[in-house]
């Protein structure tokens, strides 16, 4: 623990995970670097129902997951989107849209 008392628990791997995410969007591939941003704030979303916050739990546990997954699953979409430019006309006519 540190001095203060604080558990940092994942939160460093967290946003490890999320730089390197924005580096992939900057320096190797946007539809890939996006992917993996969702990807890591869908994983904090599951720590943070886990229980195993640390400093990842800046409010309450129903405001904090819910937000984290909705943010990660948007980025998540998004990216696949990207990749797949085709993929939205073809969900739009699964749903007879």
């Amino acid at each position: 623990m540190s001095p203060s008392g604080e558990r940092w628990g994942p939160y460093p791997l967290v946003l490890a995970g999320a730089a390197l995410g924005v580096l992939a969007i900057f320096l190797v591939d946007t539809e890939w670097g996006g992917f993996a941003l969702g990807a890591v704030f869908l994983v904090a979303a599951a720590v943070r129902f886990a229980g195993y916050g640390g400093a990842l739990a800046v409010r309450a546990k129903n405001i904090d997951v819910p937000t984290l997954a909705v943010l990660g699953a948007a980025l998540v979409v998004t990216a696949l989107f990207l990749e797949y430019p085709d993929l939205k006309a073809r969900l739009l006519t699964l749903f007879g849209q």
